[in-house]
């Protein structure tokens, strides 16, 4: 666990955190080595986290993601002209969607049905048993990332909560829960970026090894 122990050295006030952070880094791993996608969602900030974190994840982070060569022999073979440039630009990915993306989704769902669902929908129609969904909530009572573990645990997602130091009715919902502290919603924000950092490149490293 060589990111989330730098991080745990670096920031000593989140050292309660990891063992919830190597349990989900667990969750995590297991999920995507199985072929499996990840969910997230969240409100405000936590909504830009959910995106973050996607970012991250489909695209290189903190080191480079080459192509395997079977995906660059298939490229070149259908594409002789272009397969080789596709291949060298094309990075690896872990699959990720965010549930806040779906504009036109969300609003309609939200005036025609529920605010409260409008996550939980999403997780009814993208998710499989394997997969994971990440939920956070700085206070852990967000109803519609509560409604979203409900379907998702239902369903037999895993289920990853990022919370606050009280955990809320989230905590409850969660097979990993990372209460992290900070006096207010900011700082636990800031703490949450530190750590979905860190889980992240912690992936990158386990599914993408560069040979050194």
């Amino acid at each position: 666990m060589e990111a989330l122990d730098t991080i745990f050295t670096r920031r000593p006030e989140l050292a309660a955190c990891r063992p919830a952070a190597q349990a989900a880094a667990k969750l995590l791993r297991q999920c995507f080595g199985h072929g499996g996608k990840l969910l997230v969602c969240g409100n405000g900030g936590s909504a830009a986290d959910s995106e973050h974190i996607v970012g991250e994840l489909m695209k290189g982070f903190c080191q480079p993601r080459p192509v395997p060569s079977d995906i660059r022999r298939k490229l070149v073979a259908a594409w002789p002209e272009d397969g080789l440039a596709l291949a060298a630009q094309l990075q690896g990915a872990l699959p990720a969607i965010s549930l806040v993306s779906q504009s036109a989704l969300l609003t309609a769902f939200a005036n025609d049905v529920s605010p409260d669902l409008i996550f939980a929908q999403q997780v009814y129609g993208y998710g499989r048993p394997g997969d994971v969904l990440w939920a956070i909530s700085t206070s852990g009572n967000s109803k519609n990332v509560i409604q979203a573990a409900r379907v998702g645990r239902a369903l037999g997602l895993g289920v990853l909560g990022f919370t606050g130091p009280e955990g809320g009715a989230l905590a409850s919902l969660c097979d990993v829960v990372l209460c992290v502290p900070g006096a207010d919603c900011a700082e636990i924000q800031e703490g949450h970026q530190v750590l979905y950092h860190a889980l992240c490149a912690q992936l990158e490293a386990v599914f993408f090894r560069v040979a050194g």
